[in-house]
């Protein structure tokens, strides 16, 4: 399963071509990550990384393993180091998890404009 976040307001069980792990699974998995992803915050920004968009993408194997790109919100944020593990932590504790792969991008690179709703309401911009 595939979640590509460049595209807009995407349901995390769109785009699923074939899969060993059945339909409901997938679904709660998929729902679960992402739960987990808001729990974890930009210490410089009140709203999860999740809602900021710096989620790019999530894929979900046959065997439960997730791997997840994702960027920061500039190259030199101060938390660059910590933030995959941060990730890999909470994606690592949902059910049915068999293990996590957090791989960093700045391709492209993040905007504001990435945001949701709810992140630019948290930090004042709507």
């Amino acid at each position: 399963m595939s979640l590509d976040a460049t595209q807009d307001k995407i349901d995390a069980r769109e785009g699923i071509v074939h899969s060993a792990i059945p339909a409901e699974e997938l679904a709660r998995l998929s729902d679960d990550i992402i739960s987990a992803l808001k729990t974890v915050y930009d210490p410089e920004i009140p709203a999860d990384i999740f809602e900021l968009g710096l989620i790019y993408k999530i894929d979900i194997e046959d065997d439960r393993m997730v791997k997840i790109d994702m960027t920061l919100t500039a190259p030199g944020c101060p938390v660059a180091g910590e933030m995959p593990g941060w990730v890999e932590n909470a994606v690592g504790a949902v059910e049915g998890v068999s293990g996590v792969e957090v791989a960093m991008t700045f391709d492209p690179p993040w905007t504001p404009d990435r945001m949701s709703e709810e992140a630019q309401v948290a930090i004042g911009w709507y």
